[in-house]
């Protein structure tokens, strides 16, 4: 059995698609944020940094969204949420995991906590170069899309689709969000077809963005 802790629309969004695509038990434990519970004596002792997902599997934490993507992955070949090692399509989806994770993850921090880079509001510039620096890494991905999708590793779904979706859903509110650039539209329509997709909205009782 698997402990998820997570805060609904957050970063744990991946590690809960996973553990639903992948049809695994698993227990949830919500933290909320406007009660500061993320930043808890407990639950650091899970995840020093305090933010979600933390993971536990047989009484061990692991953190960070990306890590805990692949290693549910390998915990689980059956779900085909990965290529099987030593497929071509295996450092695919390597790159594709690692672009996405240092592309886009801490870029979308900087947009949302700008406290992060010292200010309680981004001076116009830095807004801009944050935007810039998202939309650049989208057109980057769309063009890979129209080449090559309509999934992120060709004609078929896999894990590093449910990352690229997470990080899609912030866009919502977005001078551009990702529905503005064809070929993630597409991508966005199929994921959001997916039950897992409904099953976790059902979940974490969200509405935005939904379909």
């Amino acid at each position: 059995m698997y402990t998820l802790y997570y805060a609904p629309g957050s970063a744990s969004m991946v590690a809960h698609l996973a553990l639903l695509e992948i049809g695994a038990p698993h227990r949830l434990v919500k933290l909320d944020f406007t009660r500061d519970e993320q930043r808890s004596p407990d639950y650091l002792r899970l995840n020093p940094r305090g933010q979600v997902p933390t993971l536990v599997i047989d009484g061990q934490p692991y953190f960070e969204s990306a890590a805990l993507l692949m290693l549910l992955a390998e915990r689980h070949p059956e779900a085909k949420l990965a290529p099987l090692p030593g497929s071509p399509l295996r450092a695919d989806w390597y790159q594709w995991i690692a672009f996405l994770a240092t592309a886009l993850g801490p870029v979308y921090r900087q947009w949302f906590y700008p406290p992060d880079l010292g200010s309680p509001e981004h001076p116009p510039f830095v807004r801009e170069a944050l935007r810039q620096k998202i939309e650049g890494a989208w057109s980057l991905v769309d063009a890979h899309l129209a080449a090559s999708g309509p999934y992120m590793l060709g004609a078929g779904f896999s894990g590093v689709d449910l990352l690229a979706l997470m990080y899609m859903r912030w866009s919502r509110n977005m001078p551009k969000p990702v529905t503005e650039w064809p070929a993630l539209k597409r991508l966005a329509d199929l994921l959001r077809a997916r039950p897992s997709w409904k099953r976790m909205y059902e979940i974490e009782q969200l509405t935005e963005w939904a379909s």
